[in-house]
């Protein structure tokens, strides 16, 4: 059995090989309260999903976002409600963060958006690959996130800050862990400042590719994504469709439960803050919320997590 100086010593050797000295509890609970945040959103579809949107982003403005960022929705869709979302962030008087795909794409159509974006003040893009739109064959000029990063450098210079997407329990469709490693350093090589990851429920899946990245020579902030716990059929559902992982006793608790949405939502904030917690003391740079157009969960992790004040 593991004594208490035993995982003590453990905790050491693992900040000292991923370079994180440990710090003293008090000194802990000053600095990493202080984490920024971002959050995303995806673009509503019907008018009421719109008015609702602009309540959840006023309650979630509370938390003081670095930035807001705006999926293209499921499957793909087109970027008019991207945008339009974009700009209602931007006069809002936040920073927004347009996601940009480029699967199907042709230079001329990513010259022209990305003139559309930079007339309307946006100042951060997050270059994703993305997925085709229900109709559509492989076609377009780019086939690689990589290739749209370095499209966007080459036409745009330093004009946007690039995030990317990594995946710190593998790319779904990647051919091996090394090679999803490899990708990802080729997107920062063409010019990306920072990344986002894919939600994870395990913090050593985050630690162990930060480790890995660097190994590669790629130094980039790694900004772990968060999904808040709400619903067991929808975090399943979610999590079958891009693979990221459940572990076993999350699953189990969770089913455990039922239909008992008050006990799974207090679970999930019991889990969530505990993942965050060990992500801060371990170095994570900030933390980007998944907040599926919802506040509430979100807030509620922040609250536990002393980033801001109980209502």
């Amino acid at each position: 059995m593991a004594t208490a100086n035993s995982l003590s010593v453990r905790q050491k050797q693992a900040d000292e090989r991923r370079g994180r000295p440990q710090r003293q509890k008090e000194k802990y609970m000053f600095e990493t309260n202080r984490i920024s945040v971002s959050v995303e959103f995806f673009p509503p579809k019907t008018p009421e999903g719109v008015e609702k949107l602009r309540v959840v982003r006023q309650q979630l403005y509370a938390l003081k976002p670095e930035f807001c960022s705006v999926t293209f929705g499921a499957g793909g869709s087109t970027q008019e409600g991207t945008f339009k979302a974009v700009a209602d962030i931007l006069a809002e008087g936040v920073s927004a963060a347009s996601h940009f795909s480029c699967i199907g794409a042709t230079r001329a159509t990513v010259r022209a958006q990305l003139a559309t974006l930079k007339s309307m003040g946006v100042k951060r893009l997050v270059a994703l690959r993305g997925d085709l739109p229900s109709g559509y064959g492989m076609g377009g000029e780019f086939h690689y996130a990589s290739e749209l990063v370095a499209f966007i450098r080459q036409e745009t210079g330093d004009d946007f800050h690039i995030e990317v997407a990594a995946y710190p329990e593998v790319h779904p469709q990647a051919k091996s862990p090394q090679s999803d490693l490899e990708a990802f350093a080729t997107k920062v090589r063409a010019g990306a400042n920072s990344a986002i990851t894919q939600y994870f429920y395990n913090p050593d899946a985050y630690f162990r590719f930060v480790d890995d990245v660097a190994a590669l020579g790629v130094h980039v902030p790694v900004v772990p994504g968060i999904m808040p716990i709400t619903s067991s059929t929808q975090l399943m559902r979610f999590s079958d469709a891009c693979g990221a992982e459940i572990p076993r006793w999350i699953r189990l608790r969770l089913q455990s439960f039922g239909d008992d949405t008050a006990s799974i939502k207090a679970f999930g904030l019991d889990v969530v803050a505990g993942l965050c917690e060990q992500l801060r003391a371990g170095g994570a740079p900030a933390l980007h919320f998944y907040t599926m157009n919802q506040s509430v969960a979100t807030v509620a992790l922040c609250e536990r997590l002393g980033m801001v004040a109980r209502a």
